[in-house]
């Protein structure tokens, strides 16, 4: 499996270990060729549909970084949270520093099954995306986060059209990540960076353990 994200071609190799200093030298040096010319090649910026999907842990955890680097360089941020809301997420809390440079509002009122109101979780939906819709509209805005939205999409709170129209409108700098499992194909199909999440081992399914403070909230 690779170690990192780059091409085969430039990732080091186990054969790597056998070759002497000069030739590893050489070898270094054709690759740091071949990866100069293609960052030459890629000049092109354009703000990113950017979707977290998948059954594993992470999706948002790894959106958060995101929002945590786009903070670090100065851009004004907007975090939408579309199921977590009943309680007040550790991440809110955590973020609280920023101020004014970070928006976080979590709409939702917790899971289907907590709510038990399906006409409630409709509204608390179609709220939040007016909300969302908002922030990506709004010119001082670098990057949004729509939390867990996925899920509103798969559970028939939000369509696919209502989402895909704002997307196709949203300014051309502008990045939008929209996080959680069953994200519809046609969201997958506009998306410019889609990564799923897989679950391999867990341990509130396989050892019973609890959801923990600093891990899962």
């Amino acid at each position: 499996m690779p170690s990192s994200d780059l091409p085969p071609d430039l990732e080091q190799t186990a054969a790597d270990l056998t070759l002497t200093e000069e030739q590893y030298q050489r070898k270094m040096q054709r690759r740091k060729a071949v990866q100069e010319k293609r960052l030459a090649e890629k000049n092109q910026e354009k703000g990113l549909i950017i979707v977290h999907t998948g059954n594993g842990k992470g999706k948002t955890t790894a959106a958060l970084g995101m929002v945590l680097r786009s903070l670090g360089h100065g851009y004004k941020v907007a975090i939408v949270q579309f199921i977590k809301g009943a309680w007040e997420p550790a991440e809110k809390a955590a973020f609280a520093p920023w101020g004014e440079q970070l928006e976080f509002h979590a709409m939702g009122e917790g899971f289907t099954w907590e709510t038990q109101d399906r006409d409630r979780d409709i509204q608390r939906a179609q709220t939040a995306w007016q909300k969302a819709q908002d922030f990506i509209r709004h010119p001082d805005y670098r990057l949004i986060l729509l939390d867990e939205v996925n899920i509103a999409l798969k559970l028939g709170y939000l369509s696919s059209s209502q989402v895909l129209q704002e997307l196709e409108q949203k300014p051309q700098d502008k990045h939008v990540i929209l996080t959680g499992r069953g994200a519809p194909a046609d969201l997958i199909d506009k998306a410019d960076l889609v990564t799923e999440m897989t679950l391999v081992k867990h341990p509130f399914k396989e050892q019973g353990v609890k959801a923990q403070a600093g891990i899962e909230f």
